[in-house]
């Protein structure tokens, strides 16, 4: 048995891990224009490696975010037709948090460390949370963690007040390291074998993991307001 993972807020990456969390396979597109194109030939690439036919899927576990609408939608959108063809649950785990996770194992942190997490909110902004270590390692060897601030969107140079005193991971800290700072051998994008871990960590525990995105602001594209209605100028007769 095994869980399927996937996560497009950023690059596109896919995970196959067991019902244990040990990794079996993981893949990974550099895509930031082309989701929907990359993420369906990861996913069998993906499934092939970890030598998991699709019917022994147990649960589907997909990044939400925060991220732009168009590549966040792609991945919740498979997501979920994946889950509903299999008849398995879709878990939902907010990207932040895996990226939070993974600088905790990959950086070594220890209780009472604070993480912060910034990715890439375009417009010069970025999307990001502040994380506090509650333990190295829980159930699945995932690390434990208790969000401080956020999730919330805005210029880099505000959010640098929120880095203060924390590890500072992700892609948007990369890009505005001036203003943010970046830890050295910091995860830049998540990882969707430790989104997994999460998902499976939370399911077991009763976690409620819905799979509504983050996307914090309105789209780029937004339907046009309806058309002003007119007055001919005369007034009502009562």
């Amino acid at each position: 048995m095994a869980v399927l993972a996937l996560d497009t807020s950023a690059s596109v990456t896919v995970a196959v891990v067991g019902d244990d969390g040990a990794r079996l396979a993981r893949r990974e597109a550099p895509e930031r224009r082309r989701h929907a194109e990359a993420l369906a030939p990861l996913v069998e690439e993906a499934l092939a490696e970890a030598g998991v036919e699709r019917s022994e899927l147990t649960a589907v576990a997909v990044g939400t975010g925060p991220a732009p609408f168009t590549g966040l939608r792609v991945g919740l959108v498979t997501a979920r037709a994946i889950g509903f063809a299999l008849g398995v649950p879709v878990l939902g785990v907010p990207s932040l948090d895996a990226l939070a996770a993974q600088a905790v194992s990959d950086l070594g942190l220890t209780p009472d460390a604070e993480v912060l997490v910034a990715t890439d909110a375009r417009r010069r902004e970025v999307y990001w949370a502040r994380y506090r270590v509650v333990a190295h390692e829980g159930p699945h060897a995932v690390p434990v963690l208790e969000t401080v601030a956020g999730p919330d969107v805005g210029p880099a140079t505000t959010v640098a007040e929120q880095a203060a005193g924390a590890v500072v991971v992700g892609e948007g800290a990369s890009l505005y390291a001036d203003a943010l700072g970046l830890a050295e051998d910091a995860p830049l994008v998540p990882d969707a074998a430790v989104l997994a871990r999460l998902a499976i960590a939370r399911r077991d525990a009763g976690a409620d993991q819905p799979t509504e995105p983050l996307y914090l602001r309105r789209p780029d594209v937004q339907e046009p307001a309806g058309a002003k209605r007119v007055s001919d100028g005369t007034a009502a007769t009562r």
